[in-house]
């Protein structure tokens, strides 16, 4: 599906297009003030904007995905061709033809979404885009149509995609009711518009899009990812590392407003390590980008607290991230395999070091297995929790469920058979009894360390005092425990990305 939408600053301000199959429907809605405006902008250098069957035929063959008969052109077409602009050209044929520039394209799945952008500068020679404000503008919309449109799978799913693609004519009424993005001003508004600081009416940064109206609120997000190999051998040393992200959304009312958080550790705390911030961070202690965890730890390294003042971009953005160097893993365990005939004996410890909260919202261990045909008789005892068997009879799911026991142990021990009619899936890796368990689990307000963000410490210099929103989380990332009789692939350095 394909939808118009002219905005001031857009002559096409977004086309939405869903390919299923061969199958491609569009609908649009057009302004004819805005052609207008690219007309009396452009001067002789004018390219009227075709009819949408044509619009629609230029986009698809630009992109490749026209009929495999059209005819070969080697700036598009020629293996050494790497697209690396946002934006594309299409060129229209006829007596008012020439170039539409820039359409800037963002795909995902079998959605693709354009925008037309007006270009408020002399065409000839090109301007830079970087300098064109209805090209931050117009990415900014996409990407925000991108997620609704997309949902919250990184797949967008054929039936929610047409659903909300048969909203997109009510939803570009509201966000576009008279062909301008809403909340986005134009250059050259006056001042009235803008908020006065001390230093006087502040310009909007090409890089900005736009500014927040309505109740301030500031949004901060600590996440700590902890990866880990175990192998249940003294000869194979067991890895784990964590490393952290802060993301931030900050509603706040101005053109270049300014906000710090700040990061604590406890007194006891690693310091953090591989620290890289946003580039809209304005200042930061060199100390805090010279720590790194392939260097030796020094006791004497900056421990916090960690400030890191910035003026925020429009969208929800990445402050910075980092590592941590912590002395245990939060789940130690073993795993067991023996072969018996055509059925595996198997035994799982799984133990919650006492440092960590017991406290989840979920926490399941994997068990799959390769090479083998499908599962089937299981007898399996679980000491805690209840044990699943996947659909496809080649996995045991483990559902630990939200608190480990008292004792903070839990096993799992019995044999599986292999008997099914059906072979299982394949792995190059796991042969014989190369096999592991996987871990998946997500502990709240809860980081291993320490990190956190107190929403007392984060300061926003603004007219309107803002909500402060902080929350911190532990999540699971590739956290394998392998087989102790069987080979497994082993590391000798970091796990670190």
């Amino acid at each position: 599906m394909c939808v118009y939408v002219n905005s001031h600053l857009s002559r096409i301000a977004v086309l939405a297009m869903c390919i299923v199959g061969k199958s491609v429907g569009f609908s649009h809605r057009r302004y004819p003030t805005v052609e207008q405006r690219a007309k009396c902008m452009a001067g002789s250098l004018y390219v009227s904007v075709p009819e949408d069957g044509t619009v629609l035929q230029l986009l698809l063959t630009e992109l490749g995905l026209s009929d495999s008969d059209k005819p070969y052109m080697a700036l598009r077409d020629d293996c050494l061709h790497q697209q690396r602009s946002p934006a594309l050209e299409l060129h229209v044929e006829g007596p008012s033809g020439g170039v539409l520039w820039p359409l800037l394209v963002i795909s995902q799945g079998p959605l693709i979404l354009a925008c037309l952008a007006v270009v408020d500068a002399p065409a000839d020679p090109r301007p830079p885009l970087a300098s064109l404000f209805s090209v931050s503008q117009g990415l900014t919309l996409l990407a925000g149509l991108q997620a609704f449109l997309c949902g919250s799978g990184s797949k967008p799913d054929r039936e929610g995609l047409t659903s909300r693609l048969a909203m997109m004519p009510s939803i570009l009424l509201q966000i576009c009711p008279l062909g301008t993005p809403l909340d986005i001003p134009q250059p050259g508004a006056s001042s009235a518009s803008a908020m006065p600081t001390p230093a006087g009416t502040q310009k909007q940064p090409a890089w900005k899009t736009g500014v927040h109206r309505g109740r301030a609120v500031v949004n901060v997000a600590l996440t700590e990812m902890v990866r880990s190999m175990q192998y249940g051998n003294r000869n194979r040393q067991d890895l784990w590392d964590v490393y952290g992200t802060v993301t931030c959304k900050c509603e706040v009312e101005g053109v270049l407003p300014n906000v710090t958080v700040t990061l604590t550790l406890p007194p006891n705390g690693s310091p953090l390590m591989d620290v890289l911030v946003h580039p809209c961070v304005s200042s930061l202690d060199a100390s805090v980008l010279t720590a790194m965890s392939v260097e030796d730890c020094d006791s004497s390294a900056f421990s916090g607290p960690y400030k890191f003042p910035f003026s925020p971009p429009f969208e929800p953005f990445r402050l910075c991230s980092y590592t941590s160097q912590v002395p245990v893993p939060p789940i130690l365990g073993t795993y067991q395999l023996k072969d018996d005939d055509n059925q595996l004996c198997i035994t799982v410890s799984l133990k919650l070091h006492e440092s960590v909260r017991n406290s989840f919202e979920y926490c399941e261990a994997h068990l799959p297995f390769f090479n083998r045909d499908q599962m089937g008789s299981v007898d399996v005892k679980v000491s805690s929790g209840q044990l699943e068997v996947s659909k496809e009879k080649n996995l045991l799911v483990w559902v630990l469920g939200q608190k480990f026991p008292k004792s903070r142990e839990v096993s799992l021990e019995g044999s599986v058979s292999f008997s099914g009619e059906l072979p299982g899936p394949t792995d190059p890796l796991c042969t014989d009894l190369t096999a592991y368990i996987k871990l998946y689990f997500r502990v709240p307000d809860l980081t291993l360390s320490g990190c956190c963000v107190d929403q007392h410490s984060v300061q926003v210099y603004s007219s309107a005092k803002p909500r402060i929103v902080t929350s911190r989380e532990l999540l699971s990332s590739e956290y394998f425990i392998w087989n102790s009789t069987g080979t497994a692939p082993v590391s000798s350095g970091h796990m670190m990305l």
